[in-house]
């Protein structure tokens, strides 16, 4: 049983390239829900992700963007900014998984209750969609993410939130077909240390979990 208590896992890659301050701030700046529960029952947890915008749509097959995870504990908030990435990796722009559509690229926003903890491909335990969100649908098969408005896509998707790789200890480095636009985190500790939180949060609030993805030049 998780509840009610602390998550102690060491978080061995702490990475400072955002504080918990700038990305509420920015959260709050666009007009998003800041999850801020009071009754310090702990874990409402604010799942956000950072899209580097330095790269300039330009896909690098890195996990260059980051994830992180802000929420209370008797009071006090506790962080974490995780390696990530929020797009597809080379494979799956060149071979879209819908070939009639073009590859998925989720627009940045809020995603209210998007996501619930399930089996990712029926293999491990991570964060599947369950409600509708909103992607770009990129056909061209070049080295670009075409981000147009016109090619957006909403629904059902399978735009999962899950690890890279699965050996203890490791961090992948490309992203390969890890992500056909999932939100993948690279290192396998900072999966579990993820996923311990999402679980001790679903002993709490149940299993209903928001997403929102934002620019990093906006923060």
């Amino acid at each position: 049983m998780l509840k009610n208590k602390k998550v102690n896992r060491k978080d061995k890659n702490m990475k400072t390239c955002y504080t918990r301050e700038q990305i509420e701030t920015t959260v709050k700046s666009k007009g998003y829900k800041w999850f801020e529960d009071n009754s310090n029952k702990g874990y409402d947890v604010n799942i956000v992700g950072v899209r580097n915008s330095k790269t300039k749509g330009r896909v690098t097959n890195a996990f260059d963007d980051c994830i992180t995870i802000s929420y209370k504990i008797d009071g006090e908030w506790h962080f974490h900014c995780f390696d990530c990435t929020t797009d597809p990796g080379t494979s799956w722009m060149e071979n879209p998984w819908i070939k009639e559509k073009g590859c998925a690229i989720l627009k940045p926003g809020q995603y209210r209750g998007s996501h619930k903890l399930r089996l990712h491909s029926g293999k491990y335990l991570a964060l599947g969609q369950q409600r509708d969100v909103t992607v770009y649908r990129d056909n061209n098969r070049d080295l670009s993410y075409d981000l147009d408005e016109s090619t957006c896509d909403t629904g059902l998707f399978g735009i999962n939130i899950h690890r890279a790789t699965a050996k203890a200890g490791g961090k992948s480095i490309r992203i390969g077909k890890y992500s056909a636009g999932c939100q993948v985190i690279a290192d396998n500790d900072d999966w579990h240390i993820f996923l311990d939180i999402c679980q001790a949060a679903r002993e709490i609030h149940g299993n209903s979990f928001s997403y929102t993805l934002l620019e990093s030049k906006d923060i």
